[in-house]
């Protein structure tokens, strides 16, 4: 209350309240789309976290809806409204998603082991490019502390063996790793490498993950309920500042021709800044890979 009152004026800090709800809240839907447009050369986008309400807003953006099958998953989550979604181009996938392979996915999780993925956070799918070559697309969201991923990756890699051995994979996945893992809580982003690696598969960042390629630079403030989480204006650093979202495909069959990623919206990331930030809504940074066949 003394921060707020005393501190700022009111004229200053209740125009400033507004433009944060108006920016992060009321126009965080339209703002996101708007930036997506940006990302349309784009032949598959992988979206993780999305709403039911989204997936509408998309479908009635005629620059996406004309140029992208926008598949959400025949089993939605409507509680926490988290959903994974993939965007396939409609000249580079003209027959959309073809089948839905989620549950499939799911079923080679080893029995009796609890994974902790929770309804909406995979969408897996099979697709047939133009050429006729056959694919499965994945769009993953992990847990906060990144303990599902590779249990799931483990199981696309054995539903890729036993049921998809044809096809190409293409699997887009905020793991939610860690630069500096701790077994049993955070999962590494080492360690995350060494295994789709075993598997045969290479990311947009090499064969190996870069440690401190970070697509998140998260700190709350302490005009926030949880100050335990606060941090000081000046220790943005000790935030969530990790290296968690990953572009999966074949070794063998695609190597990176360009990789960036973005924190503004504008094709860019600037290093250091915390966000999201006015223009950029996402606490997440957009990963942007293109890739050749070898």
């Amino acid at each position: 209350v003394y921060t707020l009152n005393l501190l700022p004026p009111a004229s200053t800090w209740q125009p400033m309240k507004h433009q944060i709800v108006e920016a992060l809240n009321k126009q965080k839907v339209p703002h996101t789309l708007r930036i997506l447009e940006g990302y349309s050369t784009a032949d598959v986008i992988c979206l993780q976290e999305v709403g039911t309400s989204f997936i509408d807003a998309a479908n009635a953006v005629d620059a996406l809806s004309s140029r992208y099958h926008i598949v959400s998953s025949a089993h939605l989550d409507t509680k926490r409204d988290q959903n994974s979604v993939v965007f396939l181009a409609k000249d580079r996938f003209p027959n959309g998603m073809e089948s839905e392979v989620t549950s499939e996915v799911e079923a080679e999780f080893p029995a009796g082991t609890k994974v902790p993925v929770a309804e909406g956070d995979i969408l897996a799918l099979t697709t047939t490019s133009a050429s006729g070559v056959p694919y499965v697309v994945v769009s993953f969201h992990g847990d906060t502390n990144g303990l599902a991923t590779i249990p799931v990756l483990r199981a696309v890699n054995s539903y890729m063996t036993k049921s998809a051995p044809g096809s190409r994979l293409i699997f887009g996945l905020d793991a939610n790793v860690y630069e500096n893992g701790v077994p049993g809580k955070f999962q590494s982003v080492q360690e995350f490498g060494d295994e789709y690696a075993k598997f045969g598969y290479t990311s947009n960042w090499g064969d190996k993950p870069v440690p401190n390629a970070y697509t998140t630079y998260n700190a709350r403030t302490y005009l926030q309920p949880q100050l335990n989480k606060a941090v000081k204006s000046k220790e943005t650093y000790k935030g969530d500042v990790n290296p968690k979202d990953h572009i999966l495909f074949d070794k063998g069959t695609w190597k990176v021709n360009h990789n960036r990623k973005d924190n503004t919206g504008r094709g860019e990331y600037i290093e250091g800044i915390v966000f999201p930030t006015l223009e950029f809504p996402s606490d997440h940074g957009i990963i942007y890979c293109e890739i050749d066949e070898v």
